[in-house]
């Protein structure tokens, strides 16, 4: 009897750690060597192997897929090449105003992981507005940073002053921060205080409590709107792509500053510079990196015209005569609201071609683009001022014809081109609905029509944004 209770006991205890090796053996499985993605609608696995920088064939290898083609919704594919890191992985947008610190503490993840997932070999290559790769809902790799601050080092202070003014010990700080020691911060960067009631990541100044850019990520044509929240009577001041930007106050506080982004710069990553001076005399600055996207123009049919208005001479004479007009910034804001469309209703939504069409001239390659938007109508029809200005140029030019130009403040101005008459002059005020001049078909044209463009920041822009939106 015993002897059986033995057997029985052992026979027990080899199915129960069977069971037990069995269990270890399927969670082994169920834990993935590495971090994974979720498949989402519109996903295929050559897109998804691209966006991580694998080959195909080797993620369908890593997760046993037979046919690429029959990808789900929703499936765990696990990602090669990340061992030590696991999560899930997805994509956000770089906001402007962070860098790899500052997304290192908003994500929860060592800038180290941070630089791996995304393959980038300096810091300086996290461009704002475009995807990062950041690992979600991972404790092991997170530094879980449940809230936090951020506080600008200032020259005439060091890391303990700066830490304790705070109220914060400045070994955790160098900890939080992932410093070797205090010699690894500068004046002018900023440090993380994960003891601060609200979340405040960002790589600016801590003076700079909040930007906005508008369009993001931005785009070729479009007219870059940046608004900056900084304390009353700052002296703010920037460049974008080595354009000066000019910054206003607004009524509600903060400062914004408009500046058109020329529609063939070439899609890619440009500099943003911010600086700023304090009513005390402190320096305040900020830079990062900006991708433009490709603004899709089409191409127009090659065009036939005068070759007296395609001379290079002629042209280049005449467009640094037109930018020097456009150069001027009035400190006063003119326009208030939407701008009027410059035709009578019948005509506003005529459109012969659109601002930005790629265009060839007398079988020249695809060198220029349109520079503002045509509207029909034949010689004689009314011109209007599309909101209030002064008229800084009326008169006769080669290329574009009767040409009449108006400055509506800070920076903006409208131009009219081709006309038949112009019915103001230089100097003139004008009114929003105001007749300034007749279509015609003046300079470099294939027919009557109104040439209208919208100048920001010394940039042609599509002028049809100001006729939809409201700037700034």
């Amino acid at each position: 009897m015993k002897k059986q209770a033995l057997v029985s006991l052992i026979l027990a205890l080899l199915v129960f750690s069977l069971f037990s090796i069995a269990k270890a053996q399927a969670d082994q499985v169920d834990q993935p060597d590495g971090p994974v993605y979720i498949v989402q609608p519109g996903d295929s696995l050559w897109a998804i192997a691209a966006r991580f920088g694998i080959s195909m064939d080797d993620l369908a290898d890593e997760n046993g897929i037979a046919d690429p083609a029959q990808l789900t919704i929703g499936t765990r594919l696990v990602i090669p090449d990340f061992e030590g890191l696991s999560g899930v992985l997805v994509f956000e947008t770089v906001p402007l105003g962070e860098n790899i610190e500052s997304l290192s503490h908003r994500y929860g993840m060592p800038r180290e992981a941070l630089l791996r997932l995304n393959r980038l070999t300096s810091p300086d290559e996290a461009y704002a507005g475009a995807q990062l790769i950041v690992i979600q809902n991972e404790g092991d790799v997170q530094t879980a940073f449940a809230s936090g601050g951020r506080a600008t080092l200032r020259a005439d202070q060091s890391l303990m002053e700066t830490a304790i003014t705070r109220g914060v010990s400045p070994w955790a700080v160098m900890k939080d921060n992932q410093m070797r020691g205090a010699w690894d911060l500068l004046p002018g960067e900023n440090i993380y205080l994960s003891n601060e009631e609200e979340l405040d990541f960002g790589a600016m100044p801590e003076e700079f409590t909040g930007i906005e850019v508008n369009p993001f990520p931005l785009i070729q044509g479009h007219t870059l709107v940046l608004k900056v929240d900084a304390p009353d009577m700052t002296s703010l001041s920037g460049k974008f792509n080595d354009r000066e930007l000019n910054f206003f106050p607004l009524a509600d506080g903060g400062y914004v500053a408009l500046q058109g982004i020329y529609a063939m710069l070439e899609a890619g990553a440009y500099s943003l510079i911010l600086e700023g001076t304090l009513t005390d005399g402190t320096s305040l600055g900020f830079s990062q990196q900006v991708l433009v996207q490709d603004g899709n123009y089409p191409f127009d049919p090659p065009l036939v015209v005068d070759s007296e208005t395609t001379d290079a001479q002629n042209n280049e004479t005449e467009n640094e005569l037109w930018f020097a007009i456009v150069a001027p910034v009035t400190l006063e804001k003119y326009w208030d609201g939407l701008f009027q469309s410059p035709v009578p209703e019948h005509l506003s939504n005529c459109f012969p071609s659109k601002f930005g069409n790629r265009r060839s001239y007398n079988q020249s390659g695809y060198y220029y683009f349109h520079t503002g938007l045509d509207f029909c109508g034949r010689p004689g029809v009314d011109i209007y001022a599309p909101a209030p200005g002064r008229v800084v140029f009326a008169g006769p030019l080669t290329v574009r014809g009767n040409a009449t130009v108006i400055d509506h403040g800070w920076g903006v101005y409208s131009a009219y081109a081709h006309q038949s008459e112009i019915q103001v002059s230089e100097r003139d005020w004008v009114e929003t609905g105001q007749l300034i001049g007749l279509v015609g078909e003046t300079g470099r044209v294939t027919g009557p029509h109104l040439h209208w463009e919208v100048i920001v920041g010394g940039v042609q822009v599509d002028p049809l944004h100001w006729l939809s939106q409201t700037y700034p």
